[in-house]
């Protein structure tokens, strides 16, 4: 696939979190980037004068864009950190050495021990993280410290040493911190009870413990203890703003590949997410074009194949929507829920970007594809002897028979037409009658567009079901027109579409991009429609108002509106501000109006 030019690229990028990667004429990775909204940050390099003349240089060697769209920006910040480390870009000083943010490790050991830690080893250990505030870790050990007694000492507390009595207690028994395990004056089943208790607090479950937190909080102020009672109030309030782990880095996950797929009409989009001990370092996404009508799961199994030998994985599971058939050697697991669930979902979410992101670029570059993919694709779902490139939409609008309006809408080549919407004022109905008012519009028009040979529509789309269809048809046999526009009805309650002398409606796919036009030719045509009846209705008020006023035409009616905006502002008007209006004569009978009304 051919990389779009630099200035595309940039027009096209998302306005969300994440982390972007600027790359040279090599496609070798010069420099990554986090960013609350990956387009304006990216924007800034190209729009700014740098004074630093290393970000000089680095803007001059932009040679291509990618980016990777994350949750939140402790996301990005992470997912930063991850890339930096794996691929020391030239241009990037910070983050580059290999200090690690912090995690909180619950020891594997009877009687675990829980502290921070910045390495994560693979003991059987628990690790929670990695923060992105060592503060964050310290407020949570100090809440735990502060709710359980554990130990800090590193014994090795095996039954067998407790009971010969190889250990005595410390310090910190006696200062009420720890209840003495070593010599066995507190159970093993306690000690977990606690533990369990501390998971919960970490993932962020800790309602219960916030609620004895916030209890000792008010003893400190009763006691007169102000200044402790503050501190603790800091911590729960960074406690309750605390995000309690990142999909972007997580122990339990190891090394595996993450695939999901974004599909259309023409083309498949998989995302590829790489892991390496739990931690995101690749994410790429393949468009595919599809030669036949090739099913997502052939496309996967494909891409899947690609990708991995494009990037030399070796790993031996992959994470994926549904099941694929990819050989004995390799692990194929479907996640449902929790964890992998979550990694499988920021692929899809990135495959989803970049779909969007290519239906932009093609826009700009070629505008003629977009539309001809949407018609072709209308054609066949519409079961159209032609693409219709030009689209009318009739509706009605009318409230209990007054001021009956309606409107039609013009969609070419997919898009409004509004230099060709026309209104139309009922004249031959009396009543609400729509079936007849639909009647008569679409005659009046096509009369029309007939004796002035103008271009016909290739399809008509009627706001209504059966009923308004069938008024239209009658117009339209009356014109000797019923073979030569396709003619549809949609009813509004379940987006039923209703074809001549078929009993059976259609139902389109609520997602399918046939409808959403349809949709967007009836919301028009509703808008236009309601738009033009209000303003009739207007009108006539205002008439009713004015008009009645003896020696008032309709030519002193839109000179007073001009000047004052409303009926009301022309009641409350002085007579010489009338007067440099309508003249001395007028301006005396609107006064004497008012004056009597």
């Amino acid at each position: 696939m051919q990389k779009p030019a630099l200035d595309i690229q940039i027009k096209t990028l998302p306005n969300q979190p994440g982390v972007y990667q600027y790359f040279d004429d090599n496609d070798k990775l010069i420099y990554v980037g986090k960013a609350k909204n990956i387009k304006k940050r990216v924007s800034s390099y190209f729009t700014k004068t740098h004074d630093n003349g290393k970000t000089r240089v680095l803007v001059r060697k932009i040679a291509n864009i990618k980016h990777i769209v994350v949750e939140t920006e402790t996301d990005a910040l992470l997912l930063e950190n991850n890339l930096i480390k794996k691929y020391k870009p030239r241009y990037n000083v910070l983050l580059k050495d290999d200090k690690s943010y912090p995690w909180i490790c619950i020891k594997n050991e009877r009687f675990p021990r829980v502290f921070p830690t910045r390495r994560v080893f693979k003991d059987g250990s628990t690790y929670y993280g990695p923060y992105t505030s060592m503060k964050t870790v310290r407020t949570l050990l100090d809440l735990i410290k502060g709710l359980y007694s554990l130990r800090t000492c590193n014994y090795n507390l095996s039954e067998e040493k407790i009971e010969a009595g190889k250990y005595k207690v410390c310090l910190e028994y006696h200062l009420g911190n720890c209840k003495g395990p070593c010599e066995d004056l507190q159970s093993e089943e306690e000690y977990n009870e606690h533990i369990v208790a501390i998971h919960e607090i970490i993932k962020g479950n800790f309602k219960d413990s916030l609620s004895q937190f916030k209890t000792q909080m008010r003893e400190l102020a009763q006691e007169m203890h102000f200044e402790q009672a503050q501190r603790i109030k800091d911590k729960i309030e960074i406690l309750e703003n605390y995000q309690a782990k990142s999909t972007i880095v997580n122990p339990k996950i190891s090394n595996v590949d993450v695939f999901s797929i974004m599909s259309d009409e023409g083309y498949g989009y998989v995302n590829f997410l790489q892991l390496s001990y739990g931690s995101i370092i690749r994410s790429h996404t393949l468009e595919i074009k599809k030669k036949l009508d090739e099913t997502d799961l052939e496309l996967l199994e494909l891409a899947i194949i690609e990708i991995r030998q494009r990037f030399n994985s070796a790993s031996k599971e992959v994470y994926v929507p549904f099941k694929v058939d990819l050989g004995e050697d390799l692990k194929v697991t479907v996640p449902q829920v929790g964890d992998k669930k979550k990694i499988l979902d920021l692929s899809l979410r990135n495959a989803k970007y970049y779909r969007m992101e290519r239906f932009k670029q093609v826009k700009i570059v070629d505008p003629d594809r977009h539309a001809n993919r949407i018609m072709a694709q209308m054609k066949a779902d519409l079961r159209l002897p032609e693409e219709p490139r030009h689209i009318e939409c009739f509706d009605n609008s009318n409230i209990q028979g007054t001021n009956p309006v309606a409107a039609c809408v013009v969609f070419k080549d997919g898009k409004p037409s509004k230099k060709d919407y026309r209104h139309f004022n009922i004249k031959t109905v009396e009543g609400p009658d729509d079936f007849a008012s639909m009647e008569e519009v679409v005659y009046r028009r096509y009369k029309r567009l007939v004796e002035e040979e103008q271009p016909l529509p290739q399809l008509i789309i009627i706001d209504g079901g059966k009923g308004q269809l069938s008024s239209a048809l009658k117009s339209l046999d009356a014109l000797n027109l019923r073979k030569k526009i396709a003619i549809i009805g949609i009813a509004k309650r379940l987006e039923e579409l209703f074809y001549p002398d078929d009993p059976i409606p259609l139902y389109l796919d609520k997602k399918s991009e046939t409808l959403k036009v349809i949709q967007h030719l009836r919301n028009e045509a509703h808008r236009f429609g309601i738009e033009h009846h209000r303003n009739r209705r207007s009108k006539q008020a205002l008439n009713t108002e004015l008009e009645t006023i003896p020696g008032i035409g309709e030519q002193t009616v839109v000179a007073l509106m001009k000047k004052f905006k409303s009926v009301k502002r022309i009641s409350e008007a002085k007579k010489e501000d009338l007067e440099k209006v309508v003249g001395l004569s007028r301006a005396q009978k609107i006064i004497e109006y008012y004056k009597t009304k």
